[in-house]
């Protein structure tokens, strides 16, 4: 049976596209790097449909985690999509024959790449489409205009219903607004990597969504002292705690938390329910201090 509530409840991204603030993020379906098919195929398919039936109607993707083998596991797994269901996905980069992320953001890659997750994901429209831009965890100066209007020119055609931005600094949201509107911004954040506190407040009151990739640290597992003792005092786990920091930070993060098991899915969804204290929160800040 299908859950109904969620940590964190919904956040509306915009007035047609209401999600699960509790998410699930797709990378971990492909292979070691997100790269190459995964090494149980028939349980990555699972997890997906275990998604469905926990009530996630937010799930991240993008067609270079395999590349293209993530997409097409959802595709296997859950199309007919369920009508509340929405995919996210994100474009400018590509997988090179060793696993590489060679950059892709030429107006002509762009549009290439929307078209290839249509297809992969068997979708006439995509419901978000992120632009990532900057380097491995942080952004990098320059305009983004040039691609972020080929994008919107996308959006105007009916390929993309939304638009959103990942690795970006405030005033490259900013320049963005002035082209089309934003719905998203997908940065790197975490309990223990704070950079972005005055831009998530920024989004916050704009009624933007910030939605941390590696929540959970990434391919570095986070780890730290306050978050051992914090969850050994709850009786939970070090990760279970950071996802319910940042279900806590602000009312517009968002949860991507990536498995390609479902019993670490379930973990991670019922983690994020756990309540902290105002105790728990003061020495939580100390890893970010």
């Amino acid at each position: 049976m299908t859950s109904t509530t969620l940590p964190g409840g919904t956040f509306a991204m915009a007035d047609d596209l209401t999600v699960t603030r509790v998410g699930y993020g797709a990378m971990q379906l492909a292979g070691p790097g997100a790269f190459g098919p995964p090494a149980d195929r028939d349980e990555a398919v699972a997890v997906l449909r275990e998604v469905i039936d926990l009530g996630i109607t937010h799930i991240d993707t993008s067609d270079y985690y395999g590349p293209y083998v993530t997409n097409q596991i959802i595709a296997e797994a859950l199309h007919p999509y369920p009508e509340d269901l929405h995919l996210v996905t994100k474009v400018g980069a590509w997988r090179d024959a060793e696993g590489g992320w060679p950059l892709a953001r030429s107006p002509e890659e762009l549009r290439q790449a929307v078209h290839e997750n249509l297809d992969h994901l068997r979708l006439d429209a995509l419901d978000v489409v992120n632009l990532r831009m900057g380097g491995l965890g942080e952004p990098e100066p320059g305009s983004i205009a040039e691609q972020f209007e080929a994008l919107a020119e996308l959006q105007q055609q009916g390929f993309i219903r939304h638009l959103g931005l990942s690795t970006v600094s405030a005033e490259q949201v900013a320049e963005a607004q002035t082209i089309a509107p934003v719905v998203c911004v997908q940065n790197f954040y975490n309990v223990a990597h704070r950079g972005d506190d005055d831009l998530i407040d920024q989004l916050a009151d704009q009624g933007i969504a910030y939605v941390p990739y590696f929540p959970l640290g990434g391919f570095t597992p986070l780890q730290s002292d306050e978050l051992g003792s914090v969850a050994s005092r709850l009786g939970s786990t070090p990760m279970a705690v950071a996802l319910a920091w940042l279900l806590h930070r602000s009312p517009n993060l968002l949860l991507i938390p990536g498995t390609s098991s479902r019993t670490h899915l379930r973990e991670n969804v019922s983690g994020a329910s756990l309540a902290l204290s105002d105790g728990d929160l003061r020495e939580l800040d100390r890893i970010g201090a």
